[in-house]
This record gives C-alpha cells, structure tokens and sequence, in this order.
C-alpha cells in the first residue's frame, strides 16, 4: 500500500514535509506535537501562541462522489467537521482544550461545486462548535474565505486554521519515559456526543480507502474526483459500490465518510485531573501508528493490546491485500489519540474515556532503547518500525 499512496502523488508520513521543516525553529518547547510561540498578542511572557492548520484532505472529494451518486448533501457536514477535529485534536496533544479561535477556508470548483454545497459546510461548522461548547470546549468562528478557484481546484478543498493562548506552564511537550504506559481511546463506536455509529475512519489515508475499495465505474462518471497523472490501475480499482451494505447497518460510502471523532471533552478532563502526570499525548493521524515515533528519542514503543480492527479497515485490509505493517502505518487502525502516563492514573483515565461512552485501554508500554523503535504485536505476528 505504502508504494500504491505514493504513485498516487500522495504519502502517509509526509516525508517531504519533514525534511522541509527539519531545520526550522521548533519554537519555546524543542518537543510539542504543534509548535508553541511566544505570546505576541500581548507580549507577556507566562504565555503563549498556537497557531494550526489542517484540513478534511481528499475525503472532500468521496463526499462529493456520494452526493453525486446519492443526492445527500448532509454528507458535507461531516467534510466541516472533519476540517475543523483535526486541528481541535492535535491542539489537545499540547494541552489546549478551552478560548480556540477557528476559520475556515474554502477552495472550490463553481462549476461543479454550488453555494447549497457551501452553506452545509458552514452549518457543519457550527453545529460542531456548538457540541464542543457544550461541553466546555469553547471555540468561536472568525469567519473565513470561499475561493473560486476552478483553474486549481477540480472539486473543493475543506481546510481550517485555529489559534489558542495558553500559559507557558500548561503547555504539554512530549516527555516520554521508560516504564510510561500507552492509553489508547478508541476511534469507532458512538460516543456521548455523536449522534451516530462512527467506523473510525478519521480523515488520513482516505486517497488509498476511496481509490481501493470503490469500483471502476467512479472513474468513468467522475474524472473530476481523481488525478491525470495517476496510474489507470490505480484509479477506483476495488469491487465496492458506495450503497453497498456493511456489517454495522451502514453502507460503504457512509462508512468511509464518518466523520473525524474528536476526544476533546474526554481530554478537557484528563487534563484538569492529571495534567502534571502525563508525559505525552499522541494523535495518531499522519503516519497513523506510527505517528509517535517522531516525539520520542532512544526509546522502544510496544504496542501489544490493540483494539479488534474495526469493519472499516478490515474492509481495506482484505480488498488491497496489503499487510498489516503497511495499514498500520497509514490508518489509526482502531484507536487514534494515546495518552503516555504511569500505570497509576492509566485505570482512572480509562473511567474518563468510558464515562463518555468511548472505549479505552492500555495498549502498550515504553521501554529505553538505544533507538527508536516501535513494536505492534499483530494477528500476523510482530510488525517493526
């Protein structure tokens, strides 16, 4: 799979990205999962700066199939929520949970992308705002810009930034220790605050899900959905339809389009019990498992209790035929955010996660290394990164 993402002009772990980056400032913390700055709205120096940009990436343009096969324009609700959960989720992992100030930026084709389109995205927005504010996430809308810009763009690009302050003394930077245990919260089921099942899909690796498991026909009615460039055979290669049935009563296209959970009101409270005991939050996005390799030095990750692999990526798994090593460095694969604490308050962690109907368990443990190294034990044996 790894070689079918990038000869799709796409990469899970965003090498290029990296090493672009490798030698830019990181910041006031040398290991925060987003960069911290100095407080420039105000200049003073108990505080601090987040600034995040990121966005619902290619699953825009599934949404746009379903919408064109089904007539369902809610779908772009979720595409809004997706947009704006993976910049909340990766503020959470650096201890912000409260005062975000988000906007909203949209590419569009107009000619095949109508303002009814842009209205549900917007009401997608404040309708997931309005969740998160009511359990204390309080996030206010600055607006945003709509771009016409059909001569780039073939369908929509759904993107957010957000902006937080937050003390220097409550910013959370990746301590991870020897002897740390791994809190994992599941990315499937139906939380407190989701009024739906969710297949755990988040919004990584959606070009390999939608090119590998939907049929050929996509390709030919929809060549808007997909680059020139790319390969024939990799195109819309797999044998499913979007209305296809799934075991979990949905179908297929509802299935990959479940929008991106968040863990923030589990997160607000873990922090506001054990913020001093936590050594790193983790949100498995680019890279997907892998993610915490980045955040940590000379240290031995074992993850050896995993989540059962929910429908969704079995459904990936068994249509692709790639192995497990690969899926898991793609797809959250059944849990997306880890918490890194002591074994001590990994029990009552847990009882948080739960008490908003969200699975979670400890998944693995830390080891020293003389590298870094990640080991998940599998149905297929020892995977090792």
């Amino acid at each position: 799979m790894s070689r079918r993402y990038l000869d799709r002009g796409v990469s899970s772990k965003k090498e290029d990205v990296h090493n672009a980056i490798k030698n830019q400032d990181k910041g006031l913390f040398k290991n925060t999962f987003c960069k911290v700055t100095p407080d420039i709205i105000s200049g003073n120096p108990e505080y601090s700066n987040i600034m995040h940009a990121d966005g619902a990436g290619t699953k825009s343009a599934l949404a746009y199939l379903y919408w064109k096969e089904t007539g369902d324009i809610s779908v772009w609700r979720g595409i809004a929520q997706d947009a704006l959960i993976m910049n909340i989720d990766d503020l959470l992992c650096v201890g912000v949970t409260n005062n975000i100030v988000m906007s909203s930026t949209i590419g569009r084709n107009k000619h095949l992308i109508p303002g009814e389109v842009i209205s549900e995205i917007i009401d997608g927005n404040i309708e997931t705002i309005d969740v998160l504010n009511d359990y204390g996430i309080n996030i206010i809308s600055s607006g945003g810009e709509t771009a016409d810009v059909g001569d780039i763009t073939k369908t929509i690009l759904v993107d957010s930034t957000v902006f937080a302050r937050e003390k220097r003394n409550k910013i959370i930077e990746c301590n991870i220790e020897d002897g740390d245990v791994i809190v994992g919260l599941c990315s499937y089921g139906k939380a407190e605050y989701e009024t739906e099942y969710n297949s755990g899909i988040g919004s990584n690796g959606l070009t390999s899900a939608r090119h590998d498991i939907l049929d050929k026909i996509y390709a030919k009615k929809y060549p808007e959905t997909y680059s020139n460039e790319t390969k024939n055979d990799l195109i819309y290669c797999g044998k499913n339809l979007l209305t296809d049935k799934c075991k979990t009563d949905k179908n297929i296209g509802k299935l990959l389009l479940s929008p991106t959970r968040t863990y923030s009101p589990i997160i607000k409270k873990v922090i506001g019990n054990y913020f001093n005991k936590i050594s790193g939050i983790i949100h498995c996005t680019g890279g997907g498992q892998t993610k915490i390799l980045h955040f940590v030095n000379n240290k031995r990750i074992i993850k050896n209790e995993l989540f059962q692999i929910p429908e969704v990526f079995e459904i990936i798994h068994k249509d692709t035929d790639s192995s497990l090593k690969e899926m898991y460095e793609v797809f959250n694969m059944g849990h997306r955010m880890e918490i890194y604490c002591s074994q001590t308050i990994a029990n009552d962690i847990i009882d948080i996660s739960k008490e908003f109907n969200v699975e979670a368990k400890v998944i693995g443990f830390v080891e020293n290394s003389s590298k870094n190294e990640l080991i998940i034990e599998s149905k297929e044996g020892n995977i090792e990164y």
